[in-house]
């Protein structure tokens, strides 16, 4: 050997040079490729662009009714936010030696290794917990051992420039759960519907004991024997370290833990949620809804939602036997802040033999009788008042047929009322608050069909846009409105004639924690107060529905102020009903999807039960709060067919100063030009394109009734 070494003495040197030469330049390569690592700064791990998705919270913030991450839900939280028992429970398990290592433990590592190769299991990891951030947060989970040595190198890089607490920070935020879980916060949501801040210890347990393996462990899966096993293993290792005592150990080991049942953490109030993402898109465009991190805070009320969901489920399904009217809908709004409470699209978003998921709530139907709120409240403006009488009769509209011609084909127009009945001189009072169909008609001629829809548009309503399709049917329901802006608008007669702006918002927040947006009502006079008050007071007139609707009907409410209107189309294929009071008002609607016509039963049958069901647990929310008394007009040479006096239309006075009405039985056209019913009397005949039509009903009335036309009426003493 020594022989060889002599006679080969200058190859071996040759060969040691060589191999020296051969390490340094190894070397010098590492060192180049370490120091082409992007290591991480302070700055740099805090600014990192985390894609989080957006939250869509109730109105307390509290409930978290859907979370758009198509692939990853994530919830970053301050670390002060987070309880200790969750920290400590993971340091236990995970990382003992987390604030007194530098980064990487060699030792466990190598410890790690031999375990798994002579074991079989490969199920350990030998990863401090800030080698586990770099792996998560900052490289990619490819298994090279480039990557290994990567992730030693920046995991003490990371040691150097944060703190412990920001590093423990980043991995309880970061760390996966299973599925799109990301972060204590999102997994303490989803598995125990409360904030990480609030788990108890042992609910920390479980949170810790899941990353390991979270499919495996999950507390849906068919391991719950092993996940429990683990579990009581962090709680030993708390234990052990000192984190807990041990009385705090053994109540935290027959913990009753409940998981949330895999799916109640999905989509709540899905016709509402995408009603909000799609205002979300609209105004800040798509990407912010999937990368922005949004925190939405919405004005659903989730108890109300709840319970209006169960009964529109409830009643549609019994809807569907009786009246074969399949779905239904409801919609409730605060008057006063125009905020969205409750918005129940369908029976069900996800039956789909209905259509479930298209929302009633936002789509075009005929309103019916809904509608006559605000032609009756044009008319009002005009001058009309509730004591003014119209003649309920067969009357012909069309100026293209003959006044005797009662019929309705392409060319002639003479509806009938809901019941077929035709009840004579009736008060505007009485026409509303009993839908009383030929009134009505005649109520928005006087009122002016281009001013009638200039006030709805003005109250909410913008679905009607093409005002020469309508003509004198618009008061009927002709033209179609969405149930969510005709409820919103009927909040303006709530509130008094204030028109506040319709919103699911309350407050909309950056990840950065930054306002976007607060709901700001933009309150608005668009409608009289007194005349609001006039219609509040009608609609909410037992005495004056009672002939049409009985004394003691759903829409009575015996201790509340209740203002309430139904609706039903000619077609029966919608059925509505609208109500309100100074906090609250709720819309509902009943039909089929694809128009299909119900029963023929009137709206009061098929859909006010329901809306009564809801409304009764609405109110049970708000205070008792009374409508306000409208004024009442007091002047006593008020023309006689605006106080509610039918016989004539003139005051004469005797010799002994008795007030005597002349004219006898006419129309109000005899009495009133239509623009201007407290002016002058017109001239004889009114040359009003109606004034023919409107007369011929009321002469065959009189002589049916045996009166003359002309018959003086004295005033009784109480009217004089």
């Amino acid at each position: 050997m020594i022989k060889f070494v002599k006679k080969h003495k200058h190859l071996i040197k040759v060969l040691l040079m060589l191999s020296i030469s051969a390490s340094l330049i190894l070397g010098a390569i590492i060192l180049f490729w370490i120091s082409t690592f992007k290591v991480p700064t302070s700055d740099s791990i805090r600014e990192r662009r985390v894609i989080e998705s957006t939250k869509i919270y109730d109105r307390t913030g509290e409930i978290l009714l859907y979370d758009t991450g198509g692939n990853v839900r994530r919830s970053i939280v301050p670390i002060e936010e987070i309880s200790r028992h969750i920290k400590n429970a993971t340091i236990a398990i995970e990382d003992k030696e987390f604030y007194s290592h530098k980064g990487v433990k060699p030792t466990a590592f190598i410890r790690a290794t031999l375990v798994n190769i002579l074991s079989l299991d490969f199920d350990q990891g030998g990863s401090t917990i800030t080698q586990q951030v770099v792996k998560n947060s900052l490289l990619t989970s490819e298994k090279l051992i480039s990557r290994k040595l990567k992730e030693w190198v920046l995991a003490v890089k990371l040691e150097q420039l944060t703190s412990k607490d920001e590093i423990l920070s980043m991995y309880l935020n970061e760390i996966p759960y299973g599925g799109v879980l990301y972060g204590v916060e999102e997994a303490s949501f989803a598995f125990f519907g409360k904030k990480s801040s609030d788990v108890t210890l042992a609910e920390a347990a479980y949170l810790a004991a899941l990353p390991k393996a979270p499919t495996f462990y999950s507390p849906y899966g068919k391991n719950l024997d092993r996940l429990e096993i683990r579990k009581n293993l962090v709680l030993s290792e708390m234990l052990r370290s000192g984190f807990i005592t041990e009385e705090e150990y053994q109540v935290a080991l027959v913990e009753k833990v409940s998981f949330i049942i895999k799916g109640d953490s999905s989509i709540k109030a899905p016709h509402f949620v995408f009603y909000v993402i799609d205002y979300i898109k609209n105004k800040y465009g798509e990407d912010i809804i999937n990368n922005g991190g949004l925190r939405v805070i919405t004005s659903l009320d989730f108890n109300l939602q709840n319970i209006g969901e169960r009964i529109a489920h409830n009643y549609a399904m019994s809807n569907e036997v009786n009246f074969n009217a399949e779905n239904t809908a409801m919609v409730a709004t605060d008057p006063k802040t125009g905020e969205i409470l409750a918005m129940i699209g369908s029976r069900d978003y996800f039956d789909e033999k209905i259509d479930g998921s298209f929302n009633v709530t936002t789509a075009k139907r005929q309103p019916g009788s809904t509608f006559k709120p605000f032609v009756y409240s044009q008319a009002f403006i005009k001058g009309y008042t509730p004591e003014t009488i119209v003649f309920d009769l067969k009357t012909q509209f069309s100026s293209t047929c003959a006044p005797n011609n009662l019929t309705i084909s392409d060319n002639c127009y003479a509806p009938n009322n809901y019941d077929d009945i035709f009840r004579g001189p009736v008060t505007l009072r009485s026409a509303l608050a009993q839908s009383l169909n030929v009134p009505s008609v005649k109520v928005l001629y006087l009122a002016g069909l281009n001013e009638s829809i200039r006030l709805a548009r003005d109250m909410g309503i913008e679905s009607l846009t093409n005002k020469g399709d309508y003509g004198l049917t618009l008061v009927l329901g002709g033209g179609e409105v969405t149930p969510l802006e005709i409820t919103g608008a009927y909040g303006v007669f709530a509130n008094n004639g204030i028109k506040t702006n319709i919103s699911p918002i309350k407050e909309i927040k950056n990840k950065k924690g930054e306002v976007l947006e607060t709901h700001n009502p933009r309150p608005i006079q668009v409608l009289d107060k007194e005349i609001a008050l006039k219609i509040s007071d009608i609609l909410s007139d037992n005495v004056a529905r009672t002939p049409a609707f009985g004394q003691s009907s759903v829409l009575f409410f015996e201790n509340r102020d209740v203002a309430v209107k139904t609706g039903t189309t000619n077609n029966y294929k919608d059925a509505w009903i609208i109500g309100y009071t100074p906090s609250v008002a709720l819309g509902a609607w009943a039909g089929n999807n694809d128009n299909t016509p119900m029963e023929k039963r009137v709206a009061g049958f098929i859909v006010a039960p329901m809306w009564r069901a809801f409304m009764d647990q609405a109110l049970a929310k708000f205070p008792v709060e009374q409508f306000e008394e409208p004024l009442v007009e007091n002047n006593p040479d008020l023309k006689p067919v605006l106080q509610g006096i039918w016989q004539g239309g003139i005051f004469a006075t005797s010799s002994s100063n008795t007030r005597i009405v002349t004219g006898g039985p006419h129309s109000i056209l005899n009495w009133v030009y239509k623009d201007d019913p407290k002016g002058e009397y017109p001239d004889y005949p009114n040359p009003d394109p109606q004034f023919e039509r409107w007369e011929y009903s009321v002469r065959i009335w009189a002589q049916n009734q045996n009166l003359w036309q002309d018959l003086p009426y004295v005033l009784p003493a109480t009217q004089i």
